[in-house]
C-alpha cells in the first residue's frame, strides 16, 4: 500500500512545482532575455585619446628592453639548517620556511643543507605551514 501513496506524493509534488512556473512561461536563457552579450570594449572617444603615445610610469627600459616600469629581481637569501618534514606529504621546511621547488633528493628530512632562494609570502601552497621560500639551489652541508 505504500507504493501507491509514494507515487501519489511524487505526482502531487511534480504538479505543484510545474504550477509555480505559471502558464506559458519558458525557462530563461541568454537568448530570450533580450540582453546582448558584451564581446569587446567600446572604442574610446577619439577626442579623448592623448596625442602623446609615451607610456606612463618611468618609461625606462625593462630587462626585456620594452618600455614601462621595471621590476627588480627578488633578493637572494641563504638558509642553513636541518630539513624537517611538514604536516602534509612532500612538504619540507627549514626553520619555519616552507621550501618550494629545489632538488628533492637533497631536501630530505633530517639532512643538513644550505639553500639559496627568496621568500615569497603571497605564494599559495597546499602545505599548511611555513613561509614559502622559493629554492633556487640546494646542497648538503
Amino acid at each position: 500500500m505504500k507504493t501507491p501513496r509514494t507515487v501519489l506524493v511524487a505526482l502531487l509534488a511534480g504538479v505543484a512545482l510545474s504550477a509555480c512556473a505559471g502558464p506559458g512561461t519558458e525557462p530563461a536563457t541568454p537568448a530570450t532575455t533580450g540582453a546582448t552579450p558584451v564581446t569587446s570594449q567600446p572604442s574610446p572617444d577619439p577626442s579623448a585619446v592623448p596625442s602623446d603615445p609615451t607610456p606612463t610610469g618611468n618609461g625606462g627600459p625593462t630587462p626585456t628592453g620594452k618600455g614601462g616600469p621595471s621590476v627588480p629581481p627578488p633578493a637572494r637569501d641563504t638558509l642553513t639548517g636541518v630539513v624537517e618534514a611538514g604536516v602534509e606529504p612532500n612538504c619540507v621546511l627549514i626553520g619555519g620556511n616552507l621550501l618550494v621547488g629545489g632538488p628533492r633528493d637533497v631536501l630530505q628530512p633530517g639532512t643538513r643543507v644550505v639553500v639559496t632562494g627568496h621568500p615569497q609570502p603571497g605564494l599559495m601552497t597546499t602545505c599548511q605551514q611555513g613561509t614559502p621560500f622559493v629554492v633556487e639551489s640546494a646542497r648538503r652541508a
